[in-house]
């Protein structure tokens, strides 16, 4: 069942980023990066369809892969990288263009490929492309892996945006790629609903007491020493809700108005009193 879910859920994305491609970008001649936004190029200058020019950009990269990398990618990954080239293809003559606005099309083009690459992603999939070219490039270069992503796509929008002979498109087509990194990102750590409180101070114990006692919450005492004072004292780390934030501050300084409170973001907490881990 766990094999069957991944499946699904790399279809699922698919089928979302097939509909980003389909619907929004390519129609608006947006080549935002990587194969896809080559075969758009491609698309728009020789009438190729770009889902069979994305497989045909994929085959020799696939092929360096295994030759640079070794068979590590899956059949995920090679499920993923067909199945896009052919559901793009698929769904194109059946979808209207639902705006020519560059703009609305940058924006919700890079929604939906987004939400598709992060659930793909999310479920232990690829769709080949830039992130395997940049995987490929590092073994030549030693370099960063996000630094070759922005490189390669950097790549690709600056050759359509001499191409199609539009800085503006090449402009939008940064913009698609924001917004899918950053839904990417979303799908796969999900909304922040958790937040992470490391409090200092000399009260520590009765803190932790009243956190216990107040919220049924757990607090974990980290063993830490003030630099300047070189006095060793315990910092604790809560994790709470984010209806629980205004209630545990004034718990905190209830009990020690000096303490030394620090506050950030969570995006999945695993364990009692939170999500549990369900192993796929």
């Amino acid at each position: 069942m766990a094999i069957l879910s991944e499946f699904l859920g790399v279809t699922l994305g698919v089928v979302l980023t097939a509909l980003g491609l389909d619907l929004f970008l390519v129609p608006n001649k947006i080549a935002a990066g990587g194969v896809s936004g080559l075969a758009t190029v491609i698309h728009h200058l020789l009438g190729a369809p770009v889902g069979m020019t994305m497989l045909a950009l994929n085959v020799p990269l696939f092929a360096m892969g295994i030759y640079r990398l070794g068979l590590k990618f899956g059949f995920r990954s090679l499920y993923g990288t067909i199945s896009l080239s052919l559901v793009v293809d698929a769904l194109a003559p059946y979808l209207p263009v639902p705006t020519h606005d560059p703009l609305l099309a940058s924006i919700f083009g890079g929604v939906l490929t987004g939400l598709g690459l992060g659930l793909v992603f999310r479920y232990r999939g690829t769709t080949g492309g830039t992130d395997l070219a940049a995987a490929i490039l590092r073994t030549y270069t030693g370099a960063n892996v996000g630094q070759l992503l922005f490189l390669v796509d950097g790549l690709v929008v600056l050759f359509a945006g001499f191409t199609f002979k539009s800085w503006e498109l090449a402009m939008y087509a940064l913009i698609t790629i924001f917004v899918t990194a950053w839904l990417i990102d979303l799908v796969q750590e999900g909304i922040s609903y958790t937040k992470a409180f490391f409090i200092i101070s000399q009260r520590a114990d009765e803190i932790a007491g009243v956190v216990l006692r107040e919220l049924n919450r757990g607090a974990t005492a980290l063993k830490g020493r003030g630099m300047y004072t070189g006095r060793e004292r315990d910092v604790l780390l809560v994790v709470v809700n984010r209806s629980e934030v205004t209630r545990l501050k004034d718990l905190i300084y209830q009990v020690d108005r000096k303490a030394f409170v620090i506050l950030a973001d969570v995006h999945e907490v695993l364990g009692e009193g939170f999500k549990q881990w369900q192993e796929s």
